[in-house]
């Protein structure tokens, strides 16, 4: 089935060009001067037209938590509405993380992943893997995985006794990742000078989630920054940090880059548009906006916005790991340790970040980026995805830059009893989304089915220097 995009302004990294799209089956094969389509007396068997519209590539969320345990219970999206509320918001690539258990294999974590996605899945998805575990045998598996297109291991420096890496761990972990070409991704805070502040608050009796907050300062995630930095570099190994959240952290990532090392930054919606003051909120609400590292100060979401600017920061996702208020949250209302960490967010970075270019933040150009071309070419998924040119997956996005909507939990598709944006009115909204060819989101209505989305086998960075 050949289907045309007509009318519509086509947004990449170099500009928006007025321009249509031709697809064949799964496939951009063409992109065309307007009304060239019709001057070659090509008829398609469909066509969608996209006057006064942006036409995308579609969005990649790097960064996603789905089905995974947590505190004593789990995030409440699964592969099937996870990807179903990516897909509302114009995202169509996730990049989820299995989770190795201490004293596991990776191999099981990814294998355990696949079952949790086959058959789920309503959008093309790939796996980092979370290494929790660093010896002989999970290094060794480092180098099979990358051959099975995993092709980027997360470690820790946060979360003693469940998730941290020790200096000499991370060091054997990157070591292997300069061998194998694969990139490391780091949370980046002190987790055992952390551990002490929340000792002595807790000791005096501050329970409220506030003090998560609180009790994890920007210093020590700046500090965490900057020992890895210097690992990597004695190893050589790319490094990537997930969810910056301060600008004293993208100080240090600045550094490292002008210095010419692989070291890239990411952050994610929520720390350019909420602040310490949501984890303040009374009657326990401040319990939703619990996530890691901590919302911040809202003065360092103006030192964000300027690391997009500045690619010091090249990617926003999600962190999309979504636990309910009711009754996931209320585990730590006696103690903010026990509240589980994460937010919900995949349904809704696009239209945050074209919020960012209403704002004057970044350039139209800049949000497909970040979103979506930049994403791809980090973790080994471009030309395939990220970019709306012939031989690419057809993965696109029509998005009406005018259309205005406000959030609401009763109407987002995440699987989530709350919203952190509840109320906001955001000008812009996606009108239409195709996956690999296939209108799943037209009208209003989601067409998509389980299961129709696709693993992803990555490749290395293209970012390697």
């Amino acid at each position: 089935m050949t289907t045309l995009i007509s009318g519509g302004e086509v947004v990449s990294p170099q500009g928006v060009t007025p321009a249509d799209v031709l697809v064949d089956g799964e496939t951009i094969t063409a992109v065309l001067a307007p009304g060239t389509a019709q001057t070659l007396g090509l008829v398609p068997d469909k066509t969608i037209d996209a006057t006064g519209k942006y036409v995308l590539p579609g969005g990649i969320d790097v960064h996603t938590h789905l089905d995974m345990p947590f505190g004593g219970t789990f995030s409440v999206d699964d592969f099937e509405t996870g990807t179903r509320a990516a897909a509302w918001g114009g995202t169509t690539t996730i990049i989820d993380f299995p989770v190795q258990k201490k004293g596991g294999s990776l191999q099981e974590a990814v294998d355990t992943w696949h079952a949790k996605a086959d058959g789920k899945a309503c959008i093309d998805y790939g796996f980092h893997a979370i290494l929790a575990d660093v010896n002989e045998s999970s290094l060794k598996e480092m180098d099979v995985l990358v051959d099975q297109g995993v092709t980027s291991f997360k470690l820790f420096m946060a979360y003693p006794g469940v998730f941290l890496s020790t200096d000499d761990q991370i060091m054997q972990a990157m070591y292997r990742a300069a061998d194998n070409g694969a990139t490391i991704m780091m949370h980046a805070e002190n987790g055992a000078a952390i551990d002490q502040i929340v000792t002595r608050a807790i000791a005096a009796g501050h329970t409220e989630p506030k003090y998560h907050g609180l009790t994890r300062p920007i210093a020590l995630e700046a500090e965490a920054v900057g020992r890895a930095t210097r690992m990597a570099e004695v190893t050589g190994a790319p490094l990537y940090f997930v969810h910056l959240s301060s600008g004293e952290a993208v100080d240090v990532v600045a550094q490292a880059r002008d210095a010419g090392r692989n070291v890239f930054g990411e952050t994610c919606p929520q720390y350019l548009f909420l602040d310490e003051s949501d984890l303040a909120r009374p009657d326990f609400e401040g319990a939703k906006y619990v996530c890691t590292p901590a919302l911040r100060p809202q003065e360092e979401q103006a030192k964000l916005w300027r690391g997009l600017r500045t690619n010091d920061l090249s990617v926003v996702a999600t962190d999309h790991c979504p636990f309910c208020f009711v009754p996931d949250k209320q585990l730590g209302r006696d103690d903010f340790r026990a509240i589980p960490n994460g937010l919900p967010g995949v349904e809704h970075r696009m239209d945050l970040l074209h919020m960012g270019v209403t704002k004057g933040e970044i350039g139209l150009a800049r949000w497909v980026e970040i979103a979506a071309a930049t994403p791809a070419r980090m973790f080994g998924l471009y030309p395939r995805k990220g970019t709306i040119s012939p031989g690419a997956d057809a993965d696109i996005v029509i998005y009406d830059p005018q259309a205005t909507q406000t959030v609401s939990a009763q109407t987002h598709h995440m699987n989530v009893d709350y919203s952190v944006y509840e109320g906001w009115e955001f000008t812009g909204r996606v009108e239409t989304v195709l996956s690999r060819g296939e209108v799943i989101l037209a009208d209003g209505e989601f067409s998509g089915s389980p299961g129709r989305g696709h693993f992803q086998q990555r490749s290395l960075s293209q970012y390697l220097v």
